[in-house]
């Protein structure tokens, strides 16, 4: 019984001393896997910025995780309506917070386009605008999730050839 107790208090003290960022990203990739309905050690997500906008790029890592690939698009799909009915309660719930640039893109939800778009192994929701108001929020939003979700991706726009 004393050996017993000594374990559980040992894993009482170690899970104390876990760095609370890396308890904050566990909770958020458990909120993340229930709300977007895949797993996401299975997948790879990537936030782009680009002149015109961004995207939102997930990927299942195994080309043979056909179950992965169909749940990614079918939750992009719904992602790109319902953002562009002005709802991100999907991003609030994941996160535990309103991400930033989300009250202007409600606002001039009229004049953002998000278009899914299938790709190889899931798919991704193509965000643009031709507002400078709504792009600066767009970005702040992509920046937001690529620091939140650690993917390494750049938070510096991509500037395409002309």
């Amino acid at each position: 019984m004393a050996s017993l107790v000594v374990v559980i208090v040992t894993l009482v003290i170690a899970y104390a001393q876990q760095p609370k960022t890396e308890m904050a990203d566990e909770q958020m990739n458990k909120r993340g896997d229930h709300v977007m309905g895949f797993d996401h050690t299975k997948t790879t997500h990537h936030f782009l910025l680009q002149e015109s906008g961004g995207s939102i790029e997930v990927t299942a890592n195994s080309s043979n995780d056909v179950e992965s690939s169909e749940q990614i698009r079918m939750h992009l799909r719904h992602i790109a309506h319902m953002f562009a009915e002005g709802n991100f309660k999907a991003p609030m719930l994941i996160h535990e917070q309103t991400p930033p640039g989300v009250p202007v893109m409600q606002k001039l939800k009229g004049e953002i386009e998000y278009n899914f778009e299938e790709i190889d192994r899931g798919g991704a929701v193509r965000i643009s605008t031709k507002n400078p108001i709504a792009l600066k929020a767009i970005y702040d939003f992509l920046r937001f999730q690529i620091r939140e979700h650690k993917t390494g991706d750049s938070l510096d726009i991509k500037r395409t050839d002309n």
